[in-house]
């Protein structure tokens, strides 16, 4: 084999040795009575869960179809919804069965428990594993912001009115009696003049 056909080669081998490394799952597989973990979308600790129950005898003819397991938020983040694949295999590492779960609303720390309908577990299982699909949180920036309510504007000072009663106006010593907005007419220097009392405030 000549040297320019040695060179693509080497790098196609290379690109599939690294295809494959891709292709292995990042959650590593447990023993029954161990705890399973699964990783976040950045490799960070994410869920854990524990098997309920460890005596699951299935096969071809009678798998089993349900297990009840515990998940618990091992991550500091809020999980608004949790889903993920619980995956069994034999003991020569053959997968004989997975069933999904799904958990609401786990805080940090908190475990709840569930289960895996639509399991079809066709072995005896001697290891498992889990892989989350969902890992929804609750985050600071989608969070409805609580805003307090403006102060109340005061309200304005009430306008003083003045009494819309009968006033005594005084011309030269002689009174007249006046209301307002109610003219008045009296003789000043030969001429009739008009009076009008307004109220300020309208």
């Amino acid at each position: 084999m000549t040297r320019s056909r040695i060179l693509p080669a080497i790098i196609l081998m290379a690109c599939c040795a690294i295809a494959a490394v891709a292709q292995q799952p990042t959650e590593e597989r447990a023993s029954l009575s161990a705890p399973a973990t699964a990783a976040d979308a950045r490799g960070g600790p994410a869920i854990e869960a524990k098997l309920l129950s460890t005596m699951l005898n299935g096969s071809d003819d009678s798998p089993v179809n349900n297990v009840r397991l515990v998940v618990k938020n091992t991550s500091p983040d809020f999980y608004t919804y949790v889903t993920g694949w619980a995956t069994f295999y034999d003991s020569n590492a053959v997968r004989c069965g997975e069933g999904l779960f799904k958990v609401d609303a786990l805080a940090p720390g908190e475990s709840s428990e569930t289960d895996t309908p639509g399991l079809r577990l066709k072995c005896t299982p001697a290891s498992w594993r889990i892989v989350a699909t969902n890992l929804l949180t609750r985050r600071a920036d989608t969070a409805q912001e609580v805003v307090a309510p403006p102060p109340p504007t005061p309200a304005p000072p009430p306008v003083e009115r003045r009494p819309v009663g009968n006033y005594v106006l005084n011309i030269s010593g002689a009174n007249y009696p006046i209301q307002v907005d109610n003219p008045l007419v009296v003789k000043m220097g030969g001429k009739k003049v008009k009076i009008v009392l307004r109220d300020p405030s309208h």
